[in-house]
């Protein structure tokens, strides 16, 4: 079957999931710029949910871009990650509500390991669907990425028991990895779209 109605109801739900975490950021009452100093954990934790959540859909577009058609397995695997990308407004709201503390830190790291897992099953099923040479089997390889950062998610909530804000800043490294796009899959359809 073809892709465009997974894409566009995909970006759809990533669109409103982005939204929905705008929408905990609540104007401060008072009109002083101190009045916005309780909101600082708050803000710090949509940045960076923006930023993986962003991520996701940068991938997913390259993803999707790489392969011609989609089965229902791929449309269920699709589904599963945008249910786990559908947690992170709550996630994000509770740990920035909360200044980081232990229980919504790690929470959000478990729905940061699920988000990876996630991705990874959605990755298997379209390579699956593509056949090995393609060249999203390719381009991904063995996913180092994928795979170092659900391992750094895990460390990070372990370490949540110990410093909350250590583990934060693991998130944020992970975040940092992952920032600039992946290039693998748009050289690898260059390579292969490229006149012989």
């Amino acid at each position: 079957m073809k892709k465009s109605r997974l894409e566009a109801f995909s970006d759809g739900v990533i669109a409103i999931i982005i939204t929905i975490m705008v929408l905990e950021l609540h104007v401060p009452h008072g009109e002083e710029l101190k009045d916005l100093g309780p909101m600082v954990p708050t803000v710090i934790s949509y940045i960076l949910s923006f930023v993986m959540v962003g991520i996701y859909w940068n991938n997913h577009h390259h993803m999707l871009y790489a392969v011609e058609r989609v089965n229902g397995a791929i449309l269920w695997g699709n589904l599963n990650l945008l249910f786990w990308l559908s947690l992170m407004p709550f996630g994000t709201a509770w740990m920035g509500d909360s200044h980081f503390a232990k229980w919504p830190v790690i929470l959000y790291g478990g729905i940061l390991i699920m988000n990876g897992l996630a991705y990874t099953i959605l990755c298997r099923l379209l390579i699956k669907e593509a056949g090995p040479g393609s060249p999203l089997a390719v381009a991904l390889g063995r996913d180092w990425k994928g795979k170092a950062s659900v391992g750094i998610y895990a460390v990070a909530m372990g370490l949540a028991f110990l410093n909350p804000l250590l583990a934060f800043g693991l998130y944020v490294g992970v975040a940092m990895l992952w920032f600039i796009p992946d290039r693998r899959i748009e050289r690898e359809i260059a390579r292969t779209d490229a006149p012989e």
